[in-house]
């Protein structure tokens, strides 16, 4: 014989139900709210019984002694155990998708023998581009802000289920005990109490009358300026959008009809738009200023690369020319020496009047070592020759 509820197990129940994640549904007509046994255990496992008092054990120590304490609740009828049935999709759909699978697999095989006569290269070029494809759409779906595809959850039905046990894993149990949660209770009972009050409004003081009275007034006009506000800045907005020809687009207040807090939807004060040609130039111009640093980079690393292969084919040729520079180096100096002589003589060609005798005399003698130089070297020859 099962007997009434305990007090303790009165509170253990409510804690639970007001505590222990629970989802609704339909079963047999009625909307009903059920949990999972083993959010259950876990539940109670973090609650104040499992944990000991001074003088007093644990009620709650292993997940068997929470099972226990179930099975009590479950046979005072605080809940039951219901079953899951998965609801199946109707016959019609099924031959549908059957006869569209039929058809589409005989197209397949169709477009296969056409592919493998000569098409090979077509459906090389048609997957990769599948592929292409696939990872863009990945990408996009990884990308914050994209909206998610919603996952398909599979439907099912609750039912009762014949063993009335409590057992801990994925069970599902049906609450039967329904207590009044206290904030419900709360708010019915200062809904009451502000009704009685209204009634009553007769007979309060005349200084509470009084005060009531101009709050109500203020509440008036203060929702009346708001609604005002609202139609005056439609108006001014429409005034200014047929002056200026569409272009300038003004608003008083932006966030005053918007779904804000009571004090954001006053701020910012104004805004303003001009949607004109010059809006429009400027963002041509900025898309060719985008486009211009894009191609200045591209010649630039061109020009770069050019540098390389000129730096190159310089030093290619520095090597190759290293064996002729002692050559040029010598007949560049005997040039320098014959410019510098032509030099001396032109910047000196008016001092020949001021030459003494002894200058004479020395070059007269460096002439005749000249003559005799030559003649040596004339004779040397002419000996070899005999």
């Amino acid at each position: 014989e099962v007997g009434e509820p305990f007090k303790e197990e009165k509170a253990v129940a409510k804690y639970l139900r007001f505590n222990c994640p629970t989802k609704s549904t339909n079963m047999m007509g009625h909307r009903v709210d059920y949990f999972i046994a083993s959010k259950a255990v876990d539940c109670l496992l973090d609650s104040k019984w499992a944990r000991a008092k001074k003088g007093e054990e644990a009620l709650f120590t292993t997940r068997e002694s929470v099972v226990d304490y179930c099975n009590r609740l479950l046979k005072k009828q605080f809940f039951h155990r219901a079953l899951k049935v998965m609801k199946m999709k109707p016959d019609k759909d099924t031959k549908k998708e059957k006869e569209k699978g039929k058809a589409e697999s005989g197209k397949e095989e169709e477009k296969k023998s056409k592919k493998e006569s000569g098409k090979d290269e077509k459906t090389k070029k048609e997957k990769e581009k599948k592929k292409d494809g696939e990872k863009e759409e990945c990408k996009k779906d990884d990308t914050p802000g994209t909206p998610k595809k919603k996952e398909t959850k599979r439907k099912f039905k609750l039912e009762p289920h014949e063993d009335q046990v409590f057992l801990d894993g994925n069970e599902v149990y049906v609450w039967i005990y329904d207590p009044v949660h206290f904030k419900t209770f709360a708010m019915g009972l200062v809904l009451v109490i502000a009704v009685i009050a209204a009634t009553l409004f007769p007979l309060w003081p005349a200084e509470m009358r009084v005060g009531v009275y101009y709050l109500s007034v203020g509440a008036g006009c203060f929702v009346a300026s708001i609604l005002l506000l609202a139609v005056a800045r439609c108006i001014l907005f429409l005034i200014i959008w047929l002056i200026t020809g569409g272009r300038h687009h003004f608003w008083f207040l932006p966030n005053l009809t918007a779904d804000v807090g009571f004090i954001d939807s006053f701020r910012p004060l104004y805004t303003h738009e001009y949607k004109g040609p010059k809006a429009d130039l400027k963002k041509e111009e900025k898309s060719e200023s985008k486009k211009q640093q894009k191609y200045d980079s591209e010649e630039k690393s061109d020009s770069e690369k050019k540098e390389e292969e000129d730096g190159k084919t310089e030093a290619t040729r520095n090597s190759g020319t290293d064996g002729s520079g002692g050559e040029r180096h010598s007949d560049t100096d005997s040039d320098r020496r014959e410019d510098d002589r032509s030099q001396h003589s032109s910047g000196n060609g008016n001092d020949f009047e001021m030459i003494t005798k002894e200058e004479l005399e020395q070059q007269t003698d460096e002439g005749d070592c000249e003559e005799e130089e030559e003649e040596d070297t004339e004779s040397g020859p002419s000996h070899g020759k005999s």
